[in-house]
């Protein structure tokens, strides 16, 4: 896992599952899936690039995201 960043103005954290920049290829979003409050968003070849989790206050709070990220 690259990275975890919560975005405040929209509520929701991002979670960088791998790195869409691999050598010399880019590799982009190329899609993603709506799956209620999750948007997970795929690379061409279909790898899991990104999570986000909308309304992220409903799951965890502040504090525990706090310490998740140390």
């Amino acid at each position: 896992m690259k990275k975890i960043r919560y975005s405040p103005d929209v509520d929701a954290m991002l979670i960088e599952i791998s790195d869409p920049l691999r050598g010399l290829r880019q590799r982009p979003i190329a899609y993603a899936e709506d799956e209620g409050q999750m948007i997970l968003h795929y690379s061409s070849s279909g790898e899991l690039v990104l999570i986000e989790i909308l309304e992220v206050k409903q799951f965890i709070s502040l504090e525990a995201f706090s310490e998740a990220v140390k």
